[in-house]
């Protein structure tokens, strides 16, 4: 009598709905968790063992008609259970296929290789001949004498990795192998920064909920006030047991200044994970995580999915930052994730910000996360002064955007010796360029936008799509040769003006669009810290947590630029922004201040950053959700229909809609034409499903989606649970 095969469910890294049975060869066991190679079609991938529903029996099905395991990779440390059990909430609350979250977890694809041999260098000969800035800042970082990964040193030392090439030529470094994950051990017994009362307070009280066990703490303090100080502490309690910290970072250009204080507090930089590192140390990084090896790890949101078998602390700093949420493949938001894995893996969390989120706040208020405060600036700082510029009665010169009162006040700052930072939320030199003979605009043959003029770079340029032209001689419709002319300020604009007022002063442009490579934006980040830059002009880029200490005054040229907009957020993103960009100034032993230009200086955000008065602000935003039923008093998902043309985009969109049951506490609105109504040459309608806060969204979701007429030929439905983007 034939025995019945021995059969596992498989995952694969597919967006497919369910794991598919494989047999196990004769005499081979795998666990869930481990990583297979299995076929599919002709393909073989390398997939991972799952767990079958408790009490589901295997699949009856005769041994001739299932497919082999082709390989058990032994030698890949396997997911941890806690990775398997969040990869399957992360999949039923986000309505995507468990594939999919798991393709997350494998964004390492060197993990599953062979490690390739490494080399390092290490300080070892006398210093070279012909000394320069850029190699005495190499010589003071390696003086440890431990090996470096010539990467790692040169952004260390803020240098191209031509120095460390050099300097090994020249026999002042010596290249050596070095072992698979090469790390310098923490110093736990490092001192540590004086805390002052406040901070000691905070970090007394926020001990008592890092411990061990799920808790969630929301670390509250004013721009420059010592959080990370604070949260240092939590984290060197964690590693003192022995468990693995992970700190979410929502930029990359962070990391540069984070990964500088670790190794001032622990003796060493913490493992990085984001877009920015190379794929071999992607590889390198992902096994040290799975095996213990990586105790502490700084890395953006997908850090988050990395197989931690000992996680003991998470910490996302900057929690209320937007860059938290992917909306592409799996749309989710990791501060959100974070707490659910936390949950699951019963480890604390750390929420800290300087501006939190309306959603963290109400948790708090509603006694869910411990609320500590930090309310002053370390070594007794002030916080700047912020004045309005109101725009109506202290205008620009014609075609210039700098108010005469903000050009009187960067004067003085420069004349003082300080540095002032301008910012604008608009990448290029300016946001839509037209003919002045007929009138054309330059709009992207992709997208339902206008092409932005990047003059730096010579091109009109899509923010959506990407796509790209040279700046014409001549209008492409009536032939007109030089009438095309820029509308409205960019960033590039802004630095072409401040050249224009203070052409002696020395400045930078900090853009995502213009630093090629996080090394470099890295350097520029140094060279502001150490003043060797008068005015910085930036976007976003520098509102994100960065200290300046010789920054005196913040010039906001466009105010109002994020306050015009159908989002239910608008109002509370804006104040979050400029809090921060504001908050870069005074940071240290010089008096801090913000200029904001704006039209509308009686809007209440504009009014509550004038008077420092966030309580009063945030009260009636929340009561305003509140009365509203949106997030996080009520629930919201988005659903987007796609299609190459708008009527079949738009046709199937109203039947998905029709096919909606009818739910008591629950809405559908549209659907409606999305603001960007084309992207990628992809026709968008948008139906808003609005629930409150106890409905089953989920299971409504699904149940509708299962009876809704199946989308045919190029059309693509995608689901978006608490959607951050509107447009």
């Amino acid at each position: 009598m034939e025995t019945a095969p021995v059969t596992v469910p498989v995952l694969l890294p597919l967006a497919l709905p369910a794991p598919y049975d494989y047999l196990v060869p004769d005499g081979a066991r795998v666990e869930p968790g481990q990583f297979v190679v299995v076929p599919l079609g002709p393909v073989h991938y390398i997939a991972a063992v799952w767990r079958r529903p408790e009490g589901e029996e295997p699949p009856k099905i005769a041994r001739k008609k299932l497919r082999e395991i082709v390989e058990i990779l032994d030698d890949v440390p396997k997911l941890p259970t806690v990775s398997l059990d969040f990869a399957d909430w992360v999949s039923n609350y986000t309505l995507t296929s468990p594939g999919m979250v798991l393709r997350m977890m494998m964004s390492a694809r060197s993990a599953f290789e062979p490690p390739a041999p490494r080399y390092g260098v290490r300080l070892s000969g006398p210093p070279p001949e012909r000394m320069t800035p850029a190699r005495a800042r190499v010589l003071e970082a390696a003086k440890n004498g431990l090996s470096w990964v010539k990467s790692s040193l040169a952004e260390a030392a803020g240098v191209s990795p031509s120095v460390i090439d050099g300097l090994v030529d020249a026999g002042t470094l010596v290249a050596e192998p070095l072992p698979d994950w090469h790390a310098m051990p923490l110093d736990l017994a490092r001192k540590r920064a004086t805390l002052n009362p406040e901070q000691t307070e905070a970090a007394t009280e926020l001990l008592k909920h890092t411990g061990g066990g799920f808790a969630v703490s929301l670390l509250d303090g004013v721009t420059g006030s010592g959080k990370t100080e604070v949260y240092f502490e939590a984290i060197a309690q964690c590693l003192e047991r022995g468990q693995q910290a992970l700190v979410l970072l929502p930029e990359i250009a962070l990391t540069g200044q984070f990964l500088a204080r670790c190794e001032e507090r622990f003796g060493a930089r913490p493992a990085e994970w984001h877009s920015g590192v190379s794929p071999s140390m992607r590889g390198r990084v992902w096994r040290a995580v799975a095996e213990n090896k990586a105790k502490l790890v700084a890395g953006a949101r997908s850090a988050l999915f990395l197989p931690f078998p000992d996680l003991g602390l998470i910490v996302v700093d900057e929690e209320h930052d937007q860059a938290y949420k992917q909306e592409d493949r799996v749309a989710y938001q990791a501060r959100d994730m974070a707490v659910v894995r936390g949950h699951l893996g019963h480890c604390p969390v750390v929420l800290s910000s300087a501006t939190p989120s309306i959603e963290s706040l109400v948790n708090a208020d509603q006694g869910r996360y411990r609320h500590i405060r930090l309310g002053t600036r370390y070594k007794a700082a002030s916080l700047p002064a912020i004045q309005t510029v109101d725009m109506r009665k202290n205008p620009p010169e014609r075609r210039h955007w700098l108010s005469p009162v903000l050009i009187e006040e960067m004067a003085a700052t420069l004349e003082r010796g300080e540095q002032v930072l301008l910012f604008l939320n608009r990448r290029g030199y300016a946001p839509v360029t037209l003919c002045r003979k007929c009138g054309f605009r330059f709009e992207c043959p992709n997208c339902s936008a206008w092409l932005v003029e990047h003059r730096f770079r010579h091109r009109l340029e899509c923010h959506h799509c990407g796509k790209f032209m040279p700046i014409p001689h001549e209008c492409p419709s009536c032939g007109a040769e030089e009438s095309l002319v820029a509308c409205g300020p960019g960033v590039e604009r802004i630095a072409e003006e401040v050249a224009e007022h203070f052409p002696e002063a020395r400045r930078v442009l900090l853009s995502s669009d213009l630093t090629p490579s996080i090394s470099e934006l890295r350097e520029t980040l140094r060279e502001i810290e150490e003043r060797e830059v008068d005015i910085i002009i930036g976007t976003q880029l520098v509102a994100k947590g960065h200290h300046f200490p010789g920054l005196a005054l913040v010039g906001v040229v466009d105010a109002d630029l994020g306050l015009a907009q159908g989002d239910p957020r608008a109002a509370e993103r804006t104040f979050q922004l400029l809090s921060q960009v504001t908050g870069r100034a005074g940071r240290d032993a010089i008096k801090g201040r913000g200029l904001i230009q704006t039209y509308m200086p009686e809007h209440p955000v504009i009014a509550a950053l004038v008077a420092g008065d966030r309580d009063t602000f945030l009260d009636r935003e929340i009561a305003a959700r509140r009365d509203a039923g949106l997030p996080p008093f009520g629930r919201l998902a988005a659903i987007l229909v796609t299609a190459g043309s708008r009527e079949a985009a738009e046709a199937y969109a109203r039947e998905v809609a029709r096919a909606a049951p009818e739910a008591e506490k629950i809405q559908v609105l549209g659907p409606a034409e999305a603001p960007l109504s084309v992207i990628r040459g992809r026709y968008r309608f948008r139906l808003l499903v609005k629930a409150t806060r106890e409905a089953d969204l989920q299971t409504y979701l699904r149940v509708w989606l299962a009876q809704a007429p199946k989308a045919k030929g190029d059309i693509r439905l995608t689901v978006d649970i608490d959607p951050y983007s509107f447009l």
